[in-house]
């Protein structure tokens, strides 16, 4: 009797020859020139700043007697609280503006919100260098930002970092070193006076350290959008 033969039936696996991509979760930074508020508001900053720089002096006079003398090597002048100031009025009126309209860009539904600057204020770094931030977020807000006033490339430079922490984690060589791509874990920028940045508050950010050879002071505010129906109580 004879065998039957019996077909080998090879299965083809079937790729797709294009694979579609969608970027989802990205994290946006809005950056754009607005030289107009410069000269205005350096000189309404001004006394923010010589205010700061006098409360901090006794504390620098002492690290230099005790250290020896660096001068204000080091300081961050932090003003108080510029909202209500009406020399500051028509920038909180366009960045409110803007962070509504960018708000509801990503995606939210404002309807029962209303967008508020809750922090607003003027920094400026060591004349001998060293001013800096370590890297942070700002916590209970929605949109923060910066409007720089005094910035060249030899100042410090904001810093940006991924805020996917398994991203990080998991990070392996760049090809390019420099070249921002999906695998890219910060991103900085140049900036100069009239320079503009809005991003989400949860995006972790820094400011590189200052070497002190041109003045750096920049303007930064945190944004909130509240319920109507806690305004309201």
């Amino acid at each position: 009797m004879k065998k039957k033969k019996t077909k080998n039936l090879k299965t083809e696996l079937q790729f797709p020859k294009q694979l579609a991509r969608e970027d989802l979760f990205s994290c946006p930074i809005w950056h754009g020139d607005e030289p107009g508020f410069v000269n205005e508001l350096n000189n309404a900053s001004d006394k923010y700043i010589e205010e700061s720089k006098k409360n901090l002096k006794k504390s620098i006079d002492k690290r230099n007697k005790k250290f020896g003398n660096k001068g204000d090597m080091g300081s961050v002048f932090h003003s108080t609280s510029l909202i209500g100031d009406p020399k500051f009025k028509k920038l909180q009126d366009y960045i409110g503006g803007t962070a509504h309209n960018l708000l509801i860009e990503m995606g939210f539904d404002l309807t029962n919100y209303t967008v508020f600057i809750t922090e607003m204020w003027v920094q400026e770094f060591a004349k001998k260098g060293g001013g800096h931030h370590t890297l942070h977020t700002h916590w209970n807000g929605h949109i923060s930002g910066f409007y720089f006033l005094k910035a060249s490339e030899l100042t410090s430079k904001p810093i940006f970092q991924d805020p996917r922490s398994g991203h990080l984690m998991n990070g392996l060589p760049l090809k390019k070193e420099g070249e921002i791509t999906y695998g890219s874990p910060e991103v900085h920028y140049q900036v100069e006076p009239g320079s503009m940045m809005f991003f989400p508050s949860y995006l972790p950010h820094l400011f590189s350290v200052d070497l002190g050879y041109e003045p750096f002071r920049f303007i930064h505010w945190n944004i909130q959008a509240i319920p109507n129906v806690q305004l309201l109580r």
